[in-house]
């Protein structure tokens, strides 16, 4: 799952929105010294993604990406099922879009001196461009996913990693929505305890 999918859990498991974003930027043994929020988010973030990458859907998804771009196939289903999430946004959230993203984005702007270095262009990228709101339009994920080709280490052509999605716009829906009621279940059935320390 990409990062509104991370956040969107985190609110309805009353998780830090920046510890579910740090997962993608911490990599390894967790820091003792951060506060416990902000692990349980990270180690929360990354049981869903190891949940989501094992499950026969998501499977099926990617399986649904051609040969040109299945190397990527786990980036790419990260960023359509947030696109998915974005336009379908009614289905799982009484808030409106634009009021949850307004309210993350301010949550995440009162603790800048938490953000790792690793982080910070990315988080003020997201705030600065609405990054999260704009996952709703073609034009938006088309961004997102340049955005990713330029920070990929070898050529991706990422960019024109939209065909995939409109050849295969509706399979991809269908799959997102019979997925992602799963993962919420997960989510909330697999709560994360508080680390010691």
């Amino acid at each position: 799952m990409n990062y509104l999918a991370h956040l969107y859990l985190a609110d309805a498991t009353s998780t830090s929105f920046l510890g579910s974003l740090m997962g993608d930027f911490v990599k390894g043994s967790l820091d003792q010294s951060l506060p416990k929020n902000l692990r349980v988010g990270i180690i929360q973030h990354r049981r869903i993604d190891t949940f989501t990458d094992a499950h026969p859907i998501v499977k099926r998804s990617k399986e649904r990406i051609s040969p040109t771009f299945r190397r990527y196939a786990g980036i790419l289903m990260d960023v359509f099922y947030d696109h998915f999430l974005a336009t379908q946004w009614h289905r799982f959230q009484d808030q409106s879009l634009d009021d949850f993203t307004s309210h993350v984005y301010a949550h995440l702007e009162q603790h800048p001196h938490r953000v790792p270095d690793t982080m910070r262009r990315t988080l003020a990228y997201m705030v600065q461009n609405d990054l999260l709101g704009s996952y709703r339009t073609l034009d938006g994920i088309q961004g997102a996913l340049r955005g990713i080709e330029g920070r990929l280490k070898r050529p991706s052509h990422l960019g024109q990693a939209m065909a995939e999605l409109e050849a295969n716009h509706d399979a991809m829906l269908s799959d997102f929505m019979a997925f992602f009621p799963e993962l919420i279940v997960f989510v909330t059935n697999d709560q994360v305890a508080p680390p010691s320390g």
